[in-house]
């Protein structure tokens, strides 16, 4: 119970009206948009970062629990204060503190409403993706927590995919960055950690997000099905077309007849199921991609099929798809929705399931939901929502979607997330290595557990020791590992990796992580753990865009395979013996996700053996998922310090149907970088802005310089953007230049890295913040020519190729980079090096905000510290 001299004691750091306890503040705070209710004991409005700090300080002192809250739109009551405590609500810190046109990003407060960011995006021709219905209300806290989705996921991606930096205060009133301005920071990827994780594990105070161009041109479809089993065979012909709408959304018969009458969209009420497919681009692929959809749906049993006319009729056709909890309220007091996520090849099957339960139970529902990916939302109508009887058979039929959900390979909760709605079904989904694991980051980041405790995690019964019961240790399900006795290992299975790794945890014996056969291996004191029998593809499933392979493989076999079935993951290695866990233990990215996204954004899940003997898997492979902490994004980029990679999961695509590069030369680096520079204000289907030096070694020109611009998607669209460049660029003085579909700016890329060099030869990745890049390039300009380097002048990122004659001389050098670089937020990190060098410099010369976080979550996945001892440097023999 929260004291009143507890609460007098916060009121003295804060002005007056902060702190309310009246019950009528309370009760309204006493739910979110779901069903759950709980009341708080108190509510804090905090306006600053500082006051933050100061509250949890507060609270940490005195045990009292928090609960963050933006506009408590949230569905699962992950809001609500169910154990007492004290809600933190943010509705004050809404600013929106930057926007920046040139690097494309922005930074807000936690309350800014999701809208407001987007509007005022689009008047720099900017777009911030990530829509949920509630995005009228909804704040971007509130969606981080959550990591929210919405229509236009299936082309752009959740909230995740655009969150690269936030300030967070830590339960011990500590307020630390992670993440920032730039990309790849040479640290734990806490901030895909914080994002999904439902206030669990920090109070946000702002957010750092990467914004798009806006696309010119919107064309909406509607189409009419019989059923939506036949809508959902229909959606699965586009996609295998190689189309990518930005959005397909589907809506079945009862829930079109209760929007209708609400928001007059002109919507047939006898359609079997309602259809939108929506197009962005250029105006001059639109028509030609309509037409091709036309037909496939047509084919595929569509009728009575419209394309929105004008903007107020495109906008009545969202306001409709987005009014569906709105319009159910004038039918009945409350609703019941469901929000489930499998993959793409069972969503007839599941909404048959969805159907069969609500029969059953006798449940009056609805479907609408996003057909592209997977996410439905079943929405089961409560006309008494106080009738004991009604909700207990609402809750089962709920819990009843989800079991059938997982049993499909789909997750429990695709957007809504866990919170108090959803907790006992965790069970359903993970197994207790894998709750076990998210507890560890429980307690690494808050373990007296005062953030929003009581979500996500089942309530354990009284004969329990925790939320992770059941979990039995390696040692206790096998004989114990033999006595270590062979100098390297090479396990062909997960569970043989964790068998292996937890012996050498027991004799506190460091090893390496390698991809390399271990005949190739300079076996001495050091052991080793290859990957190389863990190869091969285990599972394609073009019509979920998805695949799983064994983490030993080398990446060019996976290339080849996907290039005969037309579809590739993009992603380019700049070593052709990298394997894909290479890949993604080192988080290396080509400048190809400036359109595609970064690793991170393509694995969706894997399988990893820990020190200490479980072996876990971090999702699903799925595009939406929410259920629970996001443990893939951790691993990606942790060098191996963390766990073996064993298998991952990872995102596919259709192969772009044109790619083209135009190569301009430069004579001078300033006209270079200023010309990229203004080039990414056209961006929208490039997928590279480079500029090399010393390119007379690809023969391209006969410059100094040449700057790269490669596009690639729909013919139309890139012919259209690379002439927008092209008039652009001449009107700067640029020269006429060449155009190639052979080379792209990532082939640069990896040429550049991955080119054989001498002995004494390193390669550093600079990483500064986009919009600081011209100004660091041009000041460094006489450190960066003593190598060879590029420019990846959308993602903000140099790469320089250099030679040196000594040690000390190296180092000084990379000091001289470091402190500009730092100043800006940014980073000079080592990333390829010879053996021979390994531990003699200072790879990394950067401490992140996180660093004890880090090293607390270090010593609860690998307590002996075994791992890959030289955390964070990516060695080439």
């Amino acid at each position: 119970m929260l004291k009143e001299s507890t609460l007098h004691i916060l009121k003295r750091f804060l002005p007056p009206g902060r702190v309310l306890t009246d019950r009528a503040t309370l009760i309204s705070y006493e739910a979110d948009g779901g069903l759950d209710k709980g009341l708080p004991e108190a509510v804090v409005f905090p306006r600053s970062r500082e006051e933050v700090i100061a509250v949890m300080r507060w609270a940490a002192v005195y045990g009292v629990p928090l609960i963050a809250r933006g506009a408590g739109t949230g569905l699962s009551g992950g809001a609500v204060a169910e154990q007492g405590g004290m809600i933190v609500e943010f509705v004050h810190m809404n600013r929106l503190q930057e926007i920046d046109a040139v690097g494309r990003s922005a930074v807000v407060e936690p309350a800014l409403i999701n809208l407001r960011l987007d509007e005022r995006a689009q008047t720099l021709d900017l777009y911030f993706p990530p829509d949920p219905s509630s995005q009228r209300a909804s704040t971007m806290g509130g969606n981080v927590a959550e990591n929210s989705g919405g229509p236009h996921c299936f082309k752009y991606g959740v909230t995740t995919n655009y969150v690269i930096g936030m300030q967070v205060v830590l339960s011990d009133g500590e307020c630390i960055q992670v993440g920032g301005r730039a990309f790849d920071y040479p640290e734990y990827d806490f901030c895909g950690l914080i994002t999904g994780s439902e206030g669990m594990l920090a109070l946000l105070t702002s957010i750092s997000l990467r914004l798009l161009r806006r696309p010119p041109a919107v064309k909406t479809l509607l189409a009419i099905f019989d059923s939506v089993e036949q809508a959902g065979v229909a959606v699965s012909a586009v996609i295998a077309a190689g189309l990518m709408p930005a959005t397909m959304e589907m809506m079945d018969q009862q829930i079109v007849r209760i929007i209708e009458p609400f928001a007059h969209a002109n919507l047939p009420l006898d359609a079997g199921a309602v259809l939108i497919i929506e197009f962005d681009g250029y105006p001059e692929s639109l028509d030609g991609q309509l037409r091709e959809v036309l037909d496939i749906l047509e084919s595929h049993g569509g009728k009575d099929m419209r394309v929105a006319r004008t903007e107020e009729e495109r906008a009545k056709i969202w306001l409709a798809r987005k009014s569906a909890a709105g319009a159910i309220a004038r039918e009945v007091p409350a609703q019941y929705t469901v929000d489930i996520t499998v993959p793409r090849s069972r969503l007839a099957e599941m909404l048959m399931e969805a159907n069969r339960v609500g029969e059953e139970l006798q449940l009056r529902m609805g479907h609408v939901f996003h057909a592209g990916d997977g996410n439905l939302h079943p929405m089961l109508l409560v006309p008494e929502p106080g009738d004991p009887v009604l909700m207990a058979r609402i809750h089962a039929g709920g819990r009843e979607m989800a079991r059938c959900c997982v049993a499909m390979g789909g997750s429990i909760t695709g957007e809504h997330g866990v919170g108090i709605e959803k907790r006992d079904f965790m069970p359903l989904m993970h197994n207790a290595a894998e709750m076990l694991a998210m507890w560890d980051i429980k307690q690494v980041f808050d373990p007296r557990c005062l953030l929003n405790p009581g979500k996500i995690f089942p309530l354990p019964a009284p004969d329990e020791p925790g939320p992770y019961a059941g979990y039995i240790p390696l040692e206790q399900q096998v004989p114990a590992v033999a006595e270590i006795t062979n100098q390297g290992y090479t396990p062909a299975t997960a569970e043989e990796a964790a068998r292996q790794l937890q012996a050498l945890t027991r004799a506190r014996q460091p090893v390496t992580i390698t991809s390399a056969p271990l005949a190739a291996e300079q076996i001495g004191p050091r052991r080793y753990l290859s990957t190389s029998a863990l190869q091969g593809i285990s599972t394609y499933a073009p019509e979920d865009l998805s695949m799983t392979v064994g983490a030993g493989t080398p990446l060019t076999e996976i290339h080849t395979f996907l290039r005969a079935h037309g579809k590739h993951v993009p992603l380019v290695a700049p070593w052709p013996d990298m394997t894909i866990g290479d890949l993604v233990a080192s988080n290396v990215n080509a400048p190809l996700r400036m359109r595609y996204g970064a690793v991170r954004d393509i694995v969706l899940c894997a399988t990893v053996a820990l020190a200490d003997g479980r072996v876990i898997r971090t999702g699903r492979p799925i595009v939406k998922n929410v259920a629970g902490f996001d443990l893939t994004k951790v691993f990606v980029g942790s060098y191996g310090t963390l766990g073996l990679l064993t298998d991952i999961s990872l995102k596919v695509l259709s192969l772009p149907r044109c790619k083209r590069t135009l190569l301009f030369p430069v004579e001078d680096l300033s006209s270079g970088l200023r010309w990229g520079q203004e080039m990414l204000h056209l961006a929208l289907t490039a997928s590279a802005v480079v500029l090399i030096s010393d390119v007379t070694t690809y023969e391209l020109t006969h410059t100094p310089y040449t700057l790269a611009y490669t596009a690639e998607g729909v013919l139309e669209d890139v012919e259209a953007e690379l002439a927008q460049v092209q008039t652009s660029l001449l009107h700067l003085g640029a020269p006429q230049p060449v155009l190639t579909e052979t080379l792209t700016g990532s082939d640069l890329w990896s040429q550049l890295i991955g080119a054989p060099h001498a002995a004494a030869t390193c390669v550093v990745r600079i990483g500064i913040p986009a919009r600081d890049l011209v100004l660091y390039s041009e000041q460094q300009a006489a450190l960066l020519q003593e190598g060879t380097y590029i420019v990846d002048i959308a993602n903000g990122f140099i790469y320089v190729v250099r030679q040196y004659t000594t040690l000390a001389e190296l180092q000084n050098w990379l000091d001289a980079l470091r402190q500009p670089a730092l100043a800006l937020g940014g980073y000079v990190l080592v990333m390829a090096q010879p053996a021979a060098m390994r531990g003699q410099i200072d790879c990394r010369g950067y401490q992140p905000g996180s660093q004890a976080v880090m090293q607390r979550l270090k010593a609860q996945w690998d307590p002996a510290g075994i791992l890959n001892s030289e955390a964070f440097i990516l060695t080439r023999r």
